[in-house]
C-alpha cells in the first residue's frame, strides 16, 4: 500500500506591520516644497545664463566696484579733514587724471618712437639670427625667414590700405577699449559717491536678527578688498619704476636695451596679476635683452629673479600682510580659474573674490560650527583670529612709524633757517 507524501508544513508567517503612512507623509516634504525648489533652481539658472551672456559688462561693473572700494579709504581720509564726500571724490579723480596725463606724456612719445624702432630693427635681428651657427640659425637659413619677413614688411602698407575690414576691426578694438576705460571711470566715480548708501541698502535686505552679522561680514570684505587694491597698485608701481631704473643703469654702461620704457611699463602692468604676472611681464625684456647681447639678457634675467625674491619676501609682506590673508595655493588656484574665465580682468579680480569668499566662510560657517561646539573649528578660528590680530598690530605699528617719520621731517624743515 503506497502512502501519499504528506504536504509540507507551512512556514511560520511573520507579521510585518504596515508602514505608518501618516508618519512618512509628515517626514517627506509636500509637493509644494518640491515645486518651489524646482522654480528656485530654474530662476537661479536663468539669472546665471543671463549674467554669462553679458559677462563683459559684469566684469566692468565688478572692476569699478573694486576700484571704488579700494579708493574709499582715501575718500574717508579727506572727509575726516572736513571736506564733503563729493569734494573728496573730485579731488581723487582729478589727482588720478593728472597722474594719467603725466604718465602718458612721459611714456607715449618714447613708446611710439621705440615701437617704431623695434619694427625697423626686426629685419636686422632676423639677419643676425640667420648668421648664427646653431639650430636656430640653420632654421632661419633653410626657410629664408629674412627674405620672407622683408617681403611681408614691404607689402604691409599695401595690404593694410586695401583691407577695409582690417582697418575697421582695429578701429573697433581701439574704440571698444577706450569705451571700456571710460565706462570703468564713470562707474567708479558713481560707486565712490554712493558707497555708504549702497552699504546701508544692502544691509536692509537681510532679516533684522541677522543684519548686525551681515554688516560685520560686509565691513570685513570691504576692508580686505580696499587693502588689496591699495597694495597691488603700490606693488605694480614699484615693479615698473624699479625696472625702468635698472634699464637706465644698464644704459649708463652701454649695455642697455633699446625699448626700456614700454618694457618697464609692461612689466608693471602685468604685476597687477597675482603670482604669475611678474614672470610674464619679465619675459619680453629678457628676450629683447638676449637679442641685444647675451650679457644684457643674462643681467636682465638675474635682475628680475632677484627682484621677484625681494618683492615676495620684503615688499609684499609689508604691503599686503593685512590685505587678503590667503594661502599661496588659494592665490594660484583663484588666479588660474578666474583668469581662464575672464582673461586679464578675471586674473586681477581673482584675489578680491577669493578674499571675500574667505570672509564669508569664516564669519558665517566657521563661527556657526564653533557655536555648535566643534573643537576642530574652534582651533581653526583661534588660529585665524591670532593671524588677524598680528596683522592689525603690524599695520598699526607701520602707521605709527610713518607718522613719526613725517613728524621728524616736518620738524627738520621747520628748524632749517631760510637762506
Amino acid at each position: 500500500m503506497v502512502t501519499e507524501p504528506s504536504p509540507p508544513a507551512a512556514e511560520p508567517t511573520i507579521d510585518v506591520p504596515e508602514p505608518d503612512r501618516e508618519m512618512w507623509r509628515r517626514r517627506w516634504p509636500p509637493m509644494s516644497y518640491w515645486i518651489r525648489l524646482l522654480l528656485t533652481i530654474a530662476a537661479v539658472a536663468a539669472v546665471l545664463v543671463a549674467l554669462w551672456s553679458v559677462i563683459n559688462i559684469v566684469i566692468l561693473v565688478l572692476m569699478s566696484l573694486v576700484l571704488a572700494i579700494g579708493l574709499d579709504p582715501a575718500v574717508r581720509w579727506i572727509e575726516r579733514r572736513g571736506r564733503s564726500r563729493g569734494r573728496g571724490v573730485t579731488i581723487i579723480f582729478l589727482g588720478a587724471l593728472a597722474v594719467v596725463i603725466l604718465f602718458a606724456s612721459l611714456v607715449i612719445p618714447p613708446l611710439v618712437t621705440q615701437v617704431g624702432e623695434l619694427a625697423d630693427d626686426i629685419p636686422g635681428y632676423v639677419e643676425r639670427l640667420s648668421r648664427r651657427d646653431d639650430a636656430l640659425g640653420r632654421y632661419f637659413q633653410e626657410n629664408d625667414v629674412s627674405d620672407q619677413l622683408q617681403a611681408f614688411v614691404k607689402d604691409l602698407p599695401k595690404k593694410i590700405t586695401t583691407s577695409f575690414g582690417t582697418i575697421v576691426g582695429v578701429a573697433g578694438k581701439v574704440g571698444g577699449a577706450l569705451f571700456n576705460i571710460l565706462t570703468v571711470a564713470i562707474l567708479t566715480i558713481y560707486f565712490m559717491l554712493s558707497l555708504p548708501r549702497m552699504r546701508g541698502t544692502a544691509v536692509v535686505w537681510f532679516a533684522p536678527e541677522t543684519r548686525e552679522r551681515a554688516e560685520a561680514v560686509m565691513d570685513q570684505a570691504i576692508l580686505r578688498i580696499g587693502a588689496y587694491v591699495a597694495g597691488i597698485l603700490t606693488t605694480a608701481s614699484i615693479a615698473g619704476t624699479s625696472a625702468l631704473v635698472f634699464f637706465w643703469i644698464l644704459g649708463l654702461f652701454d649695455i642697455g636695451i633699446p625699448f626700456a620704457v614700454p618694457l618697464a611699463v609692461f612689466s608693471g602692468l602685468l604685476g597687477l596679476i597675482p603670482a604669475v604676472g611678474a614672470y610674464i611681464g619679465a619675459a619680453p625684456a629678457v628676450i629683447v635683452g638676449f637679442f641685444q647681447e647675451p650679457i644684457t639678457g643674462v643681467l636682465i634675467l638675474i635682475y628680475f629673479i632677484v627682484y621677484q625674491q625681494v618683492e615676495n619676501y620684503v615688499i609684499q609682506p609689508r604691503i599686503m600682510k593685512n590685505a587678503v590673508n590667503l594661502s599661496p595655493v588659494a592665490v594660484v588656484i583663484s588666479t588660474l580659474v578666474l583668469g581662464s574665465l575672464a582673461g586679464f580682468a578675471g586674473a586681477v579680480l581673482a584675489l578680491p573674490a577669493a578674499a571675500t569668499m574667505k570672509v564669508i566662510l569664516v564669519e558665517v560657517f566657521l563661527r556657526d560650527r564653533v557655536a555648535e561646539g566643534d573643537p576642530a573649528a574652534q582651533e581653526k578660528l583661534e588660529e585665524h583670529d591670532r593671524a588677524e590680530a598680528e596683522a592689525q598690530a603690524d599695520a598699526r605699528e607701520r602707521a605709527h612709524a610713518r607718522r613719526r617719520l613725517v613728524e621728524r621731517m616736518r620738524d627738520r624743515f621747520a628748524r632749517t633757517p631760510p637762506e
